[in-house]
């Protein structure tokens, strides 16, 4: 129970549901999927709820699904009007295939080549190439470290407190995330960059180099590499565009996951798995539950209603919903909506702005589904001294006369 009081001793007691825990108990635990991969997070991709956890909190190298991070950093480039898709990204020794480490994914970059950012952003997406991503780090920064300094400030200020990088590509085992952690980089990725799923991360294959990324003497003798995407689910799992995967011997398989059907898309970060057939079938099951189990509500609603205010400036008061009124509910939940509030009886000024005064309650046939504060849409300051003085004669009459 949470018990709210206004400025003036005035209380009522308002049934908080605490949300993620409905969503976890709204289901038996025998339903939830057996994964095999040492640590799993699902969660909805809109909402940001979490509806299942393996060692959510461990730290496990992330492999290439460190790219994920380097393409978000080009594309807010793009994004901010400093660099193009279209531009022709030069090439230093650096990001040559032969000068990539050992068992290195590859684009197959090499001296002399044209190539464009958006073939390079298409090399890590695809065939995953490690010289691709050295690449896109040049491009925008002067040294690799430069440009791993900017992946960790951005790690930082999305909050990721686990999640460090030390290079631009996923080889190196000092690279470090948790399956929560690239859970929420990758809802907020999807977010800034949602045309990127079709553009990048579902293309099924890539072709490189071709005639017009060489010389115009070497373009009749071209050898040209033609590369799938990594990630089975494509072409499997109906819904399926992205994200990643990964793998280098000391993290085993890794798998960024997103899908999407009938306005749910959910998201599945799996870290170490055994082999890459474990890693697919544990995606596939935590997709497959979420999917049957779940889906995301918005409900849609005017302009709530003013409250009527005592004492204060104003007559009435303008509400607002104090968090984002989308949820995830269960699948079975939510085919008629209906909302209601409750408030604060009597609302007494002074107020601050967002001010929690009461619920917005949303329910369906079954009954409560959710309630999201109401919060004061500005400060409201008191009244003069009459005002105050008449609305509490008339708070006196109306207690009264209950």
């Amino acid at each position: 129970m949470f018990v709210l009081w206004d400025k003036r001793g005035f209380n009522c007691t308002l049934l908080i549901i605490i949300y993620s825990l409905f969503i976890t108990l709204s289901l038996s635990a025998q339903t939830m999927p057996d994964i095999a991969s040492r640590a799993a997070v699902l969660m909805d991709a809109e909402t940001g709820a979490v509806l299942f956890t393996k060692n959510p909190d461990e730290p496990i190298p992330p492999a290439s699904l460190t790219k994920l991070m380097t393409i978000h950093l080009a594309l807010q480039e793009v994004n901010a009007g400093r660099a193009s898709l279209d531009e022709i990204v030069e090439l230093p020794a650096e990001s040559w295939e032969i000068n990539q480490p050992p068992r290195s994914s590859l684009m197959h970059l090499a001296e002399g080549q044209i190539v464009s950012l958006r073939e390079l952003i298409l090399g890590m997406a695809i065939p995953s190439g490690n010289d691709a991503a050295v690449a896109v780090a040049l491009r925008f920064s002067p040294t690799v470290q430069d440009f791993v300094d900017r992946m960790n400030a951005e790690a930082n200020r999305l909050g990721l407190k686990e999640t460090r990088f030390v290079e631009p590509s996923g080889i190196d085992e000092n690279n470090m995330t948790t399956a929560m952690e690239f859970a929420s980089f990758c809802r907020e990725y999807i977010k800034l960059h949602p045309d990127s799923l079709r553009d990048f991360l579902s293309v099924m294959e890539f072709a490189y180099p071709r005639a017009d990324n060489v010389a115009p003497a070497l373009r009749s003798t071209v050898a040209t590499w033609r590369q799938g995407n990594h990630n089975p689910l494509l072409t499997s799992f109906r819904g399926t565009d992205g994200l990643k995967t990964g793998y280098i011997d000391e993290a085993g398989y890794n798998i960024a996951l997103t899908a999407e059907r009938q306005n749910t898309r959910f998201i599945a970060v799996i870290l170490g798995a055994g082999a890459a057939r474990h890693r697919d079938a544990d995606g596939q099951k935590l997709l497959s539950w979420a999917f049957e189990n779940f889906k995301t509500l918005r409900p849609v609603f005017g302009e709530i209603e003013s409250i009527r205010l005592w004492k204060g400036k104003a007559k009435f008061a303008e509400l607002v919903p104090g968090e984002a009124t989308e949820f995830t509910a269960p699948s079975d939940r939510g085919g008629k909506l209906w909302l209601s509030t409750e408030i604060v009886d009597p609302l007494i000024a002074p107020l601050p702005a967002n001010y929690r005064v009461g619920n917005l309650i949303i329910s369906d046939e079954q009954g409560e589904l959710r309630r999201i504060p109401l919060m004061t849409a500005q400060e409201y300051e008191e009244g003069n001294f009459f005002k105050r003085v008449w609305d509490s004669i008339r708070l006196f009459l109306k207690k009264r006369s209950r």
